[in-house]
């Protein structure tokens, strides 16, 4: 029978081997429990947030720069454009001249008719000539000298007469001659007066009015010349020219229809080509257009894909067409649209 020598050996019998380990492993498990346990926690927490706070007003918008469309105001062909696309101009530059050889020539006529009205008011202002007057007093001294041989032989005739030596009708000649030498008197003694006097108050006002209207004329006809020569209203770039050298332009044109179109739909197409567009602004109107411009778009946006694999690409077309009737009510950004296989 064994029996423990000492009081160390009894001590050392229950340490089985295995129990010490399993006792210091039992707290490093509890460890990943509490991490995914606060990171569910946080996870559900946001999520929470998040689900239970208001939804966002989003506004779109998009950077843009303001538009100046600058239109002729007179009519006329289009002499120079100093200008080109995409060029910086201040304020003031001249952007396009125009040609009316009509305008300038009537200014030329108004302006003759000018020097005539001041020709006229310095006649009236200054008054009679001297040799004028010296005329009028001439021909009143000859029908005073006049009056007086018709009242002789007036009085001769009528002495005659009542002795029974003339005939009556010889003194009917005489008197009705003496009437009329006192007429003549009359009207040359108003011709002197008036020249002598000069023009009258009303006469003036006539000769200055008539000044005056052919200034107004002038003054008309050169505000039309000078609307021939169009100048940028503020320091600007040029956007784009709608008119080209030797182009007539009217008043408030150009107003043109853009199209944008694929070139497998430009095919056939060529300038000079009328079609038919609607205008939804207009009551659905029928107009008439007439190609002026073809021209490729030269962003690459306005590529487009012919299959989803992406094989090749078809690019894009400007399609300018001008009104060929003119249509006052028609509006920049009106739209404008067309069946284009039905087209002619």
């Amino acid at each position: 029978m064994d029996v423990p020598s000492s009081d160390k050996d009894v001590q050392s019998t229950p340490d089985v081997p295995g129990n010490g380990p399993a006792k210091a492993a039992h707290n490093p498990t509890r460890t990943p429990s509490i991490i995914v346990g606060v990171v569910a926690a946080a996870v559900v927490g946001l999520s929470v947030f998040y689900l239970l706070r208001p939804e966002p007003l989003l506004v779109q918008g998009e950077v843009d720069a303001t538009r100046l469309d600058i239109a002729a105001r007179v009519d006329g062909r289009v002499g120079k454009i100093p200008v080109e696309r995409g060029q910086n101009v201040a304020a003031g530059a001249v952007l396009v001249q125009i040609d009316n050889p009509e305008t300038l020539a009537k200014h030329e006529q108004m302006k003759a008719a000018k020097a005539v009205a001041d020709a006229q008011l310095a006649n009236v202002l200054v008054g009679t000539r001297v040799e004028v007057i010296a005329a009028r007093k001439a021909e009143m001294e000859r029908a005073q000298a006049a009056l007086v041989l018709a009242q002789k032989t007036f009085d001769r005739t009528h002495t005659l007469t009542e002795q029974g030596n003339a005939p009556q009708a010889r003194l009917d000649q005489a008197t009705d001659a003496l009437h009329e030498s006192e007429r003549a008197v009359d009207q040359a003694k108003s011709a002197y007066d008036q020249a002598v006097n000069g023009y009258t108050k009303e006469e003036r006002a006539i000769a200055n009015t008539n000044v005056e209207k052919a200034s107004a004329d002038i003054q008309s006809v050169q505000s039309i010349i000078d609307q021939l020569v169009v100048y940028a209203p503020v320091a600007s770039q040029i956007y784009q020219r709608n008119v080209e050298p030797g182009e007539y332009v009217s008043p408030g044109v150009p107003l043109w229809v853009h199209f944008d179109l694929r070139e497998d739909l430009v095919k056939g197409l060529k300038v000079g080509d009328r079609f038919d567009v609607r205008i939804p602004a207009l009551g659905d109107r029928s107009v008439t257009v007439e190609v002026k411009l073809i021209a490729t778009k030269g962003e690459y946006a306005s590529w487009r894909a012919t299959r989803a694999s992406g094989d090749f690409d078809l690019r894009t077309f400007s399609i300018r067409a001008y009104p060929v009737q003119p249509v006052p009510e028609l509006r920049p950004g009106m739209s404008a649209y067309l069946d284009w296989r039905s087209r002619p």
